[in-house]
């Protein structure tokens, strides 16, 4: 009873504050666009380059209003949230532009607000209001935690744990699994010690040669203010079946702070951004799953398909604005197509597509509108031809980042380096199968990091960052709401 008025109050309050910002918006439109990625796939360089084009212009030629020339003027402004940290844009375009070096990844929240003065079609002045919300894809991951008992999160990630790559990496995890009774008294030090084994293997699952994409809970490897304390003091137990918890057990202890973190971390994420969203990017490093192998490819699939789960989508109106807060439109997109040649985008793409269609096909009878897309957000890599034999190689230069090796070699960051990525699959399906099958023709080459490339010449004389794709991004996510 408690537990349903809680969520009844809950709410009520949601309701209350999507009515007064529903109001807002009438009188100011807005559009909240949330913007995420897992682990290193370009979430800060993509927030930085789309609102340096919206601030500075590109090359943008499927952006529907700027490249009719009806954008008359685009500037930032304070954010919505008080309590929220503001994305630090100026220090993030500095190093891309100035220092031409990749900006810092964040690691929490943030927001920016930008104000886009335009021409409707019909030749009205009117101003379109982007709050953008970043947040890291691993918190995305926890949503589904708050459905889900501690008993069957242990038995699910006990499972998951005793797969191929898995096992082995959870190997000293899984020696504490075994040594612990969930039925002992509370052990402080034990769980303290099971916590770090988890993460340790949670760390190991991350990490390039595994890239495993499936890893809740999200704070576990971004902790932040939340480190050492007791709602990350909690691991999973192999439990036996049918068995009543018993109250001061072990188990018990392990079931409260897992409920605390749900109700502490997890649900006000959900309430006070997740469920505010109007739009939403989600950016996806398929590369370091291909890398990885078709078990991490297969990892990041149950991952995109978890995610799109999460997500309420469908037509908004204002009944669904006041009771059930949903986003109309899912873009997602691999990033880092700059690291391919352009012949090989198309089939990136259509990995992708593979990836989510299960749940996009669900998501049909919404009304909302997904599209799958690989782009890069700043390109780094111009194309070559390169001969071998009697054959030449289509690839790509760029300046290699700084410490990055190949063949022995490690470069300094000055250097302009030829590489051929090789080639992906034409039927979408073999990457699921094996590296073989994948078509990556070097098991021994790795997708280089190469260094931001300068800036590039527009035709209206302006500078602008060159990017693969991103126009047709922009023209999807908001290019409807500026008609």
């Amino acid at each position: 009873m408690t537990t349903t008025i809680a969520r009844l109050a809950d709410q009520a309050a949601l309701a209350a504050r999507a009515l007064v910002e529903y109001g807002q918006h009438l009188l100011q439109p807005t559009v909240r666009l949330g913007i995420t990625g897992l682990s290193r796939a370009g979430k800060t360089v993509f927030i930085t380059a789309l609102v340096h084009g919206l601030l500075r212009g590109g090359r943008f030629p499927l952006f529907g209003a700027y490249a009719d020339g009806r954008i008359a003027n685009v500037r930032l402004a304070p954010q919505p949230d008080d309590n929220v940290p503001r994305f630090d844009y100026e220090n993030h375009i500095r190093a891309l532009v100035d220092e031409r070096r990749w900006p810092d990844s964040t690691r929490q929240i943030s927001e920016l607000r930008v104000i886009i003065d335009y021409q409707s079609g019909s030749g009205a002045e009117r101003t379109l209001t982007l709050d953008i919300v970043d947040y890291p894809g691993e918190w995305l991951l926890d949503l589904p935690l708050l459905g889900m008992s501690y008993e069957r999160w242990s038995a699910e990630s006990v499972q998951r744990s005793r797969e191929t790559p898995r096992a082995a990496l959870a190997a000293n995890w899984h020696r504490d699994l075994a040594a612990t009774d969930p039925m002992a008294p509370t052990d402080e030090n034990r769980a303290i010690a099971s916590a770090k084994l988890f993460t340790e293997y949670l760390r190991a699952c991350r990490d390039d040669r595994f890239a495993m994409s499936v890893l809740p809970p999200g704070r576990f490897l971004m902790p932040g203010d939340l480190e050492g304390s007791p709602a990350l003091t909690f691991a999973p137990l192999e439990l036996p079946e049918d068995a009543v918890r018993p109250p001061d057990s072990h188990w018990a202890m392990m079931a409260r702070r897992y409920e605390a973190y749900k109700d502490y971390v997890v649900k006000p994420f959900f309430v006070e951004h997740f469920q505010r969203l109007d739009r939403q990017i989600v950016l996806v490093d398929a590369l370091a799953a291909f890398n990885a192998g078709h078990h991490a490819v297969r990892d990041l699939q149950a991952a995109l398909t978890d995610i799109l789960d999460c997500f309420q989508i469908g037509r908004r109106t204002l009944l669904s604005t006041l009771f059930r807060p949903r986003a109309d439109r899912v873009l997602f997109a691999a990033t880092k197509a700059d690291h391919l040649h352009h012949s090989n985008h198309d089939r990136l793409e259509a990995i992708l597509q593979t990836m989510v269609q299960g749940a996009t096909e669900r998501a049909k009878f919404s009304g909302a509108q997904i599209d799958v897309i690989a782009l890069a957000a700043v390109r780094a890599t111009q194309e070559a031809m390169v001969g071998q034999g009697v054959e030449s190689l289509p690839s790509i230069l760029g300046r290699a980042a700084a410490g990055e090796t190949s063949g022995g070699r490690v470069f300094d960051g000055e250097t302009d380096v030829v590489v051929f990525p090789g080639d992906l699959p034409t039927d979408p399906g073999a990457i699921f199968e094996n590296r073989a099958a994948a078509g990556n023709t070097d098991a021994a080459l790795r997708f280089l990091r190469f260094r931001p490339p300068a800036l590039e010449k527009t035709d209206a004389g302006g500078a602008a960052l060159p990017h693969i794709r991103f126009d047709r991004a922009l023209q999807f996510i908001i290019g409807d709401r500026l008609q």
